[in-house]
């Protein structure tokens, strides 16, 4: 394993440049069976770069106004369905008795998201009468098209989107987009004895009043399994797919939403506020960077190195989830740096009390970061378990600074207990290495080794 790691170093880090630096660099899209690519790029967060402000009203339905529950569970459910687009920490919030307030940072489709928002998500399975949609060898004189209301007066539904269980992309018989369906035990008999009776009858999919696709029955569904086909142009995009997908995983709103503003807004720390922050957080790395090599020297140079690997693997692992950086982001990744520079000081200093123990440099360096780990794992996973508990119950915003800190604490781990050893065990063996002042420890201490076993000044001090 010692002899595979440096190579698996290098990977790494080319991989990593790969992903920093490359322009344009187009990935396959996770969750698009018919093979879509996206762009990699570093998202900003709503206070960084601005976005888009959407204002709903709920509305009453049924004789009944929407109570401050409802409200709340609008808010939960719209949240949801807008982290599934991929837009990461959107700022989802209620304003008064019947206000939803939704803030999205910087959004390349925002008509495609307000549509998946503003949506109430109703689905209804609806079996056309052939006395007027006629059968798939005997059309009738009315037609279900799909992207247009069914004719009035409109059929009654057999069962509702309440009744589906799971939904997730898929592909149907000719690689077209889908979305597979599996339904309750209610739906899924009420399924099997329609469809059994009715084959070669039409059957419509509605969402929201609008014909989704209106297939005719080939033969009876009694599995509890279906796919849904249809969308703009005879087949789905990848946006109407991934849409009806979250509608139907998040299930529809208890009441209907009608959009009443929609604004671009700019970051909130646009200007010199952000250069400021920038700034700020540059100096301090530079002057913990610094702070290593005066005081730790050739470990503190090495360690140094560490940490700038550790930043360009950090921000290619930022760009492959994605994550979307806020300034609350951009905290938990200075403070995992901060971890990563903490993890190397118990290191070195372990090695110097090693070295003053009389012990030859290389094994100094391996004792120094053997009897560290201990300490370094204690810590680590302190921090994880802080940071999870984070992620698992806080808002969009806590979860993105959560998040960031899990990546930033499991990378400096990487890096300080494995980057830096593998270079450290290539360093100690070079002639530049054998001088005391480079680890900082007197002349004496460095050329004492002890004729067998420890010291006799290890011996004494361990004495003391």
């Amino acid at each position: 394993m010692r002899r595979i790691t440096p190579f698996i170093i290098v990977i790494v880090g080319v991989l990593a440049l790969f992903i920093d630096f490359w322009p344009g660099l187009q990935l396959p899209a996770l969750g698009d069976p018919s093979g879509g690519t996206r762009t990699v790029e570093t998202k900003l967060g709503l206070d960084l770069q601005g976005g888009l402000r959407v204002v709903y009203q709920a509305l009453p339905a049924g004789g009944k106004s929407p109570s401050s529950a409802d409200l709340n569970t609008i808010k939960d459910i719209v949240e949801r369905r807008v982290n599934a687009t991929g837009v990461s920490e959107p700022v989802v919030q209620t304003q008064g008795t019947d206000r939803i307030v939704v803030e999205i940072p910087g959004v390349s489709d925002p008509d495609s998201i307000r549509k998946l928002v503003g949506s109430t998500g109703r689905l209804d399975f609806v079996p056309l009468p052939t006395d007027r949609f006629g059968t798939n060898t005997n059309p009738g004189p009315e037609r279900a098209t799909a992207n247009e209301p069914l004719p009035t007066p409109a059929p009654s539904a057999l069962f509702s989107g309440d009744q589906i269980s799971s939904a997730n992309p898929g592909t149907d018989s000719t690689g077209g987009r889908a979305v597979q369906f599996s339904l309750k035990d209610q739906g899924s008999k009420l399924f099997a004895d329609y469809t059994t009776k009715n084959v070669g009858n039409f059957f419509a999919i509605v969402l929201d009043g609008t014909v989704v696709s209106a297939p005719y029955i080939q033969s009876p569904i009694t599995g509890g399994q279906g796919i849904i086909t249809g969308g703009s142009g005879g087949g789905f995009t990848a946006a109407e797919m991934n849409n009806l997908v979250t509608i139907l995983r998040y299930g529809s709103l208890p009441f209907p939403i009608q959009e009443i503003s929609v604004q671009a807004i700019s970051s909130s720390l646009a200007g010199f506020s952000l250069d400021a922050a920038l700034l700020g957080g540059l100096v301090g790395i530079l002057m913990v960077l610094i702070f290593m090599i005066i005081y730790y020297r050739l470990p503190g140079l090495v360690a140094d190195f560490a940490l700038l690997y550790y930043a360009l693997v950090v921000l290619a692992i930022f760009r492959l989830i994605p994550v979307t950086l806020t300034l609350a982001g951009i905290a938990g990744f200075v403070l995992s740096i901060g971890m990563a520079v903490d993890a190397n000081i118990l290191i070195f200093e372990r090695t110097k009390e090693e070295l003053r123990l009389g012990k030859s440099l290389a094994a100094a360096v391996e004792a120094g970061f053997n009897r560290a780990w201990n300490s370094i794992l204690d810590s680590n996973v302190s921090s994880l378990i802080t940071a999870g508990i984070l992620f698992w119950f806080g808002s969009s915003v806590i979860k993105g600074f959560a998040l960031v800190l899990i990546i930033g604490v499991l990378m400096s781990m990487f890096t300080a207990v494995t980057v830096t050893r593998t270079i450290l065990r290539g360093v100690v063996h070079t002639d530049i290495a054998r001088n005391a002042r480079l680890w900082g420890v007197a002349e004496e201490d460095f050329l004492t080794r002890p004729a067998a076993g420890r010291g006799v000044r290890g011996e004494a001090r361990g004495r003391v």
